[in-house]
């Protein structure tokens, strides 16, 4: 069956990039609705912007939202993980700003404020993309691949100069609430050369050592240092399951990415779904839905520092 939340869930903080204070409710929707977005902060137009691939304006920050009107929300990730690893099919996002905000640059608490409020079964199967044949793309030294599996998988290597992150390789079965126990809460990082370039053109704006980890060679300048050893991969990870969770339904496939970004994750999805036989949509059994993102969430495995 489909999930929504019990009831609506208020999330207040800056924007990453834009700096701007941000006040974004999280409400119940219907089912077969899916994920949309409202700009409240916007009196004409169309306001409605659909959580989906074909609706994203490649960025290689973040995953920017773009309807056909031009209205736009970014940095959509981190919450679009939550709700796929918190296993939230329909709701309704308003927000009165341009931006998600970016609470702790993890998706900590917008799973918190979701299990913390509670979900509730809709009279409506659960509908998956089985992926049937491998599709690879690939950008430079960047490689992005979803190939067949009974559940989704997600394989993730990174390799930066920087000692304090490295070469780092996880991987993991998305599948009895385990987005919650190991990724939920691995922030987004960069490194110090590269703020200093984002602040320069105006970018990132809303950062600061709180809501990101920033390391400079072998240092980690954020207090406190890395959550987990390798929190950075974890959190590209993250972003992979927020950024694949655009294909509008949960996807049954195994993820590889091996320096992708989100620009990159979204080239794959493009591919999938216009590569013929690539991919088919299909209603789960008990059995399958079971090993989807979400099931199996507990709340006392959710991390403290929520």
């Amino acid at each position: 069956m489909q999930n929504t939340l019990k009831s609506e869930v208020i999330f207040e903080g800056v924007g990453l990039h834009t700096g701007r204070n941000v006040r974004m409710v999280v409400k119940p929707a219907f089912a077969n609705h899916g994920i949309w977005f409202r700009r409240t902060d916007i009196a004409l137009g169309d306001r409605m912007i659909p959580a989906l691939w074909d609706a994203v304006n490649r960025s290689p920050l973040c995953t920017k939202l773009e309807n056909a009107s031009g209205v736009s929300v970014s940095t959509v990730e981190h919450l679009m993980a939550a709700l796929a690893g918190c296993g939230i099919h329909n709701a309704l996002i308003e927000l009165n700003g341009p931006e998600v905000p970016i609470l702790d640059g993890s998706s900590a608490l917008f799973v918190r404020g979701f299990i913390g409020r509670g979900l509730q079964r809709q009279s409506a199967p659960v509908r998956a993309l089985q992926v049937l044949k491998p599709v690879c793309v690939q950008q430079g030294d960047a490689r992005a691949t979803l190939s067949p599996a009974n559940a989704l998988k997600i394989d993730f290597e990174i390799d930066f100069v920087d000692q304090a992150i490295g070469r780092q390789v996880k991987s993991m079965n998305m599948a009895n609430g385990s987005f919650v126990r190991e990724l939920c809460d691995s922030r987004t990082f960069c490194r110090q050369a590269d703020v200093d370039v984002m602040h320069a053109n105006g970018l990132a704006l809303g950062g600061t050592l709180q809501n990101a980890v920033v390391v400079d060679g072998a240092e980690v300048l954020s207090p406190g240092g890395f959550r987990h050893a390798d929190e950075a991969v974890r959190h590209k990870m993250l972003d992979a399951l927020g950024d694949l969770a655009l294909a509008g339904t949960p996807i049954l496939g195994h993820y590889q990415g091996v320096r992708a970004g989100h620009s990159l994750t979204n080239t794959l999805l493009r591919a999938l779904f216009e590569t013929p036989g690539a991919v088919r949509l299909m209603e789960c059994d008990p059995e399958m839905t079971a090993k989807l993102p979400g099931v199996g969430v507990v709340w006392d495995e959710i991390p403290a520092v929520a």
